[in-house]
């Protein structure tokens, strides 16, 4: 995961995302769904249909990102919202992208023996 400033906010974009656009259309959409200044710094997560596939749009302040990421296997757990957007935090985001459901992540425990 790449480090994001302080203060950088993690917006889910709900619903679903032709996975075909770019960096206009990705940016059109921030403003008119989310109500956002794309060039904010922010960063703005997209997925497409089937829920393998997103996109991650945010400007560094000097040009602007868009890496995808498709998984191997299964689906990003993805949230229903009413407002069409979902903020998270980057351990949510990374949770996200290593296939762990983040609403509900489960802790594992462990005793540790000491010798």
């Amino acid at each position: 995961m790449i480090g994001l400033p302080a203060g950088t906010r993690i917006w889910l974009v709900a619903g679903q995302t032709d996975m075909r656009k770019g960096f206009q259309s990705l940016a059109g959409q921030v403003v008119s769904a989310l109500q956002q200044d794309p060039l904010s710094g922010h960063v703005f997560v997209f997925r497409e249909k089937r829920g393998n596939l997103t996109k991650v749009f945010w400007s560094t302040g000097d040009g602007l990102c868009l890496p995808a990421k498709r998984l191997g296997r299964g689906r990003l757990v993805w949230p229903q919202s009413r407002e069409g957007k979902v903020f998270l935090t980057p351990a949510q985001l990374s949770m996200l992208f290593k296939e762990i459901n983040w609403k509900q992540p489960e802790r594992t425990s462990f005793n540790l023996a000491i010798l």
